[in-house]
């Protein structure tokens, strides 16, 4: 999943940064709404989910996303504010918000929060990714097949999410790349294979099916 973080706080932006980075996530930070606004426009399809401050230089937050809806954007949008009143949360959430948070938060908290909106964004209700021989726990940060766990870097992990989240679709080196890399990181050209080889040394070379040229696709059966 990549996220945008829009948080003008430089302690609170590099800390969330720090710690989604950590989970596996790809991670964008700006830190005031013009540039939310900017990045929202250009790098549009790249994005899932937006950590939006309220208090911002240049543009509130309420007007990032009055707009982000006026335009008829759906991405997902988490409110992380220091504003705790009842009208604050009642505004955001009708202006079109996801969810709502206010600070000081746990980190732990934040992240079940995201597992939550990416379950719902994908219309499942069970938070385990299933095939018929891997399951994938987002909140336990585990992946087992046939009872055995695999130990997966948070890279791996990530990469192997990707595919699972679209069972059957082939997603291409450019989809996989903007789902684990932010665009601060120099990607290698191979990055994704080498990943990908790792990958299926682990949960086995049978499970990830290449067509050559287009992509790659979790297999879902067994």
């Amino acid at each position: 999943m990549r996220i945008l973080i829009v948080e003008d706080d430089a302690m609170i932006g590099a800390s969330l940064v720090r710690g989604l980075t950590d989970e596996g996530y790809a991670v964008d930070w700006v830190r005031d709404g013009g540039q939310a606004e900017a990045a929202l426009i250009d790098r549009h399809h790249e994005f899932h989910l937006v950590l939006l401050d309220l208090g911002l230089p240049q543009r509130d937050g309420t007007e990032v996303l009055r707009h982000l809806r006026a335009a008829g954007d759906n991405i997902l949008v988490l409110i992380i504010t220091a504003r705790d009143s009842l009208a604050d949360r009642i505004e955001g959430l009708d202006l079109g918000a996801d969810d709502f948070l206010v600070k000081p938060f746990e980190l732990t908290e934040l992240k079940a929060r995201i597992r939550a909106l990416a379950r719902r964004h994908a219309g499942r209700i069970e938070p385990q990714l299933k095939t018929a021989v891997l399951t994938l726990d987002p909140a336990a940060r585990c992946v087992v097949r046939a009872d055995r766990r695999i130990q997966l870097t948070a890279r791996e992990f990530a990469l192997l999410e990707a595919l699972m989240q679209r069972p059957g679709v082939l997603l291409s080196r450019t989809q996989l790349e903007s789902r684990i890399y932010s665009w601060s990181e120099a990607v290698e050209s191979n990055a994704v294979e080498f990943l990908l080889h790792g990958l299926r040394q682990k949960i086995g070379a049978d499970q990830i099916e290449n067509v050559r040229g287009v992509g790659w696709r979790i297999v879902t059966g067994s």
